[in-house]
């Protein structure tokens, strides 16, 4: 059996590599003041923080409709026996929903699989999935691996500043004020499908060592799972130096490095960095 995987772009993989993965990736809308883009088509993750950086406005996402997903899957199923369809988390999109909507004409010929995660914990569920279809199983013996899978994934981000935090409406202004002035760094993971702020550190050198307790203590990871790293903004130098100061402790070959997508990169804002993996 043929499997098309299909999945949206808040798993952060550029169009380009999802090509190349065999993948179609089905870009989310966003509008940044009176203008309207489609993620990693008409504007790419560098130019979207270009944009961010010089505006004092906040993303606003559109989800997928459940007919572009109705299309999406009658495209596919031309081709290929089967579709699964991975979105981001439930716990902080529609996608889910309105993908579960579109499939409702095609039996069991499309799947859709709630992924829980989203930014670079759903990028390394994609390339899991890639991986399983290559290895020959059909859409429901990935569904059933990528279930199992979900708990053994894990992700790890500091955040530099909590202005875009703020921005989102996520925290007020007076805690962002304070938290700049103070130099407060959020800890950030994803737990049963939504952020989490596991703690607030005080300067980057302590972010670098929160991330690396955070990795010490989760288990040891599988490296024959994918695994990948990344930052927000323009610069990759926080990444850079986190990797170069504690990676070598993880990983004994190159790590994938990405630009984190607008779907958590609009409140990180620029020079966070981010690592998504799995553990035995």
């Amino acid at each position: 059996m043929t499997v098309k995987i299909i999945v949206d772009s808040a798993c952060d993989i550029p169009q380009r590599q999802g090509e190349e993965l065999g993948i179609k990736i089905l870009p989310l809308r966003y509008l940044l003041g009176e203008e309207e883009y489609l993620d990693g088509v008409t504007i790419s993750n560098t130019e979207f923080y270009e944009k961010l950086e010089g505006s004092d406005l906040f993303p606003k996402t559109s989800q997928i409709t459940p007919y572009q997903y109705e299309k999406a899957f009658e495209e596919a199923l031309e081709e290929y026996d089967e579709v699964l369809c991975m979105t981001m988390s439930s716990g902080v999109s529609g996608c889910y929903q309105s993908a579960r909507m579109g499939r409702e004409d095609f039996d069991d010929k499309v799947l859709v699989f709630d992924s829980r995660h989203f930014c670079f914990s759903y990028t390394v569920l994609v390339k899991y999935a890639v991986m399983l279809r290559d290895q020959g199983l059909n859409a429901s013996e990935i569904y059933a691996k990528l279930t199992a899978a979900l708990e053994k994934v894990r992700i790890i981000a500091a955040f530099d500043t909590l202005e875009y935090l703020k921005k989102g409406g996520r925290i007020s202004g007076t805690a962002s004020a304070i938290g700049t002035m103070l130099g407060i760094k959020p800890i950030i993971t994803i737990t049963d499908g939504k952020v989490d702020v596991l703690k607030l550190v005080r300067g980057t050198k302590k972010s670098y060592i929160e991330v690396d307790r955070y990795m010490a203590k989760g288990g040891e990871i599988d490296l024959d799972m994918p695994f990948v790293c990344g930052y927000t903004g323009t610069s990759s130098l926080r990444t850079d130096n986190f990797m170069e100061e504690y990676g070598n402790r993880y990983f004994n070959k190159e790590v994938e490095e990405l630009v984190v997508g607008t779907t958590v990169g609009s409140y990180a804002g620029p020079k966070a960095f981010a690592l998504a993996y799995f553990v035995k």
